[in-house]
């Protein structure tokens, strides 16, 4: 069913312009993406899963080559799909595009094995883009799309449909473990770097204490940076840094780490669908409009940053989008004065155009120049 729902990241106009990098977490939908709206696009679509075809690459880099110029290809576009998996390839793209002007779209899970090994990576001569699971702007309409359904389910395409959710999220955690970091041989002690997966999970959102972390997965605190790095390379997370703009009051200097999917979070948390008044309700929720901010600047503002705002003092914004949106996010249908208190702070500084609190409430209003927008209105009005 997945395969029906149109994707709003707009790779049919990149790849008329320049050759593309699309990279993104497993069953994101990529190669789905590609085949259902771009299928005519290509002159040659390599899958690089194809065993056969991966051993004659890795044994002959050049067969591409060969291949095109039988074809005689010139100013068209290729589709090579797992394209960290012979790193090597991207050579001979960076030839064929000198030499015959020929677009790339190359798609893999995963840039840390293209990065690690110092590998060509087109000398500019590629965007790179990242696709996310589904957004507001895809399934916003669907029955589905509440919060206690995405809650247990997530926002993976396959998980979203799934009609047996915590077996195909407990496969999905485990086949990631196995697959991305077992095999590109990230983390020696698969193990440790399990049980440090779950004490990660367990701080989803919140400011990073790398000795506590450390101390509870029983590795050292290099090991734990070393980690998230690789966390972050095989998208299984991202890192949002705090905003240090302002003059008047100082800002901390720990970063937060986000899990790319709630599904996959309350999997490693193991914990069951959280209801209103949890604390993991509340979490999920910031969690969720964390993702639909992040999916939105990929998508439409690649140039633009996210980040967070926290005083030493204990002052914080949730979210910050360069220095236009400062947005506080709280679970609540019944936002008071005590909610405002954080860009009310914020506000001292003047920097930012909107201040904007998101919540559970039915209708959005203007109570002290801070706009109160329920959930899907904040949605639907930031992709349109």
């Amino acid at each position: 069913m997945s395969e029906n729902i149109k994707r709003c990241l707009d790779l049919a106009n990149l790849i008329t312009k320049k050759s593309v990098f699309l990279f993104g977490p497993r069953q994101t939908g990529k190669s789905t993406l590609i085949n259902t709206e771009l299928s005519e696009t290509f002159a040659l679509s390599w899958n690089l899963l194809k065993g056969k075809l991966r051993l004659e690459v890795q044994r002959n880099p050049s067969y591409l080559t060969e291949q095109v110029e039988f074809l005689n290809l010139h100013d068209c576009a290729i589709f090579i799909d797992e394209i960290q998996l012979c790193p090597e390839l991207l050579n001979e793209c960076h030839l064929l595009i000198q030499e015959r002007n020929i677009r790339f779209m190359l798609t893999g899970s995963s840039a840390r094995k293209l990065r690690t090994l110092g590998t060509n990576l087109l000398g500019g001569r590629a965007w790179e883009r990242h696709l996310h699971p589904f957004t507001y702007s895809e399934v916003g309409e669907s029955s589905n799309y509440n919060l206690s359904y995405i809650f247990e389910h997530g926002l993976l395409p396959s998980m979203f449909f799934s009609n047996d959710i915590e077996e195909d999220l407990s496969s999905y955690v485990g086949t990631y473990l196995t697959e991305e970091i077992a095999a590109e041989g990230t983390a020696r002690n698969l193990g440790s770097f399990s049980r440090f997966l779950k004490t990660a999970a367990l701080t989803n959102g919140q400011l990073l204490n790398f000795a506590n972390i450390a101390a509870d997965s029983q590795v050292p605190v290099q090991t734990v940076k070393q980690w998230y790095k690789i966390l972050e390379d095989t998208l299984l997370g991202f890192m949002i840094e705090p905003y240090k703009s302002g003059t008047k009051r100082k800002a901390v200097a720990t970063s937060k780490f986000y899990l790319f999917d709630i599904g996959v979070a309350r999997t490693l948390q193991n914990i069951q669908v959280p209801q209103e008044g949890n604390k993991e309700f509340g979490d999920y929720f910031e969690q969720l409009v964390c993702m639909e901010l992040k999916a939105w600047i990929d998508y439409k503002r690649p140039r633009s940053s996210l980040t967070f705002w926290r005083t030493t003092t204990g002052n914080e914004v949730d979210f910050c989008v360069d220095d236009e949106l400062a947005i506080e996010v709280k679970s609540t249908d019944s936002v008071n004065e005590k909610h405002l208190k954080g860009l009310q702070t914020l506000r001292e500084e003047n920097i930012f155009k909107r201040y904007i609190v998101v919540c559970r409430e039915d209708y959005p209003r203007l109570v002290d120049g801070i706009e109160i927008l329920p959930w899907k209105y904040f949605f639907k009005t930031l992709w349109n």
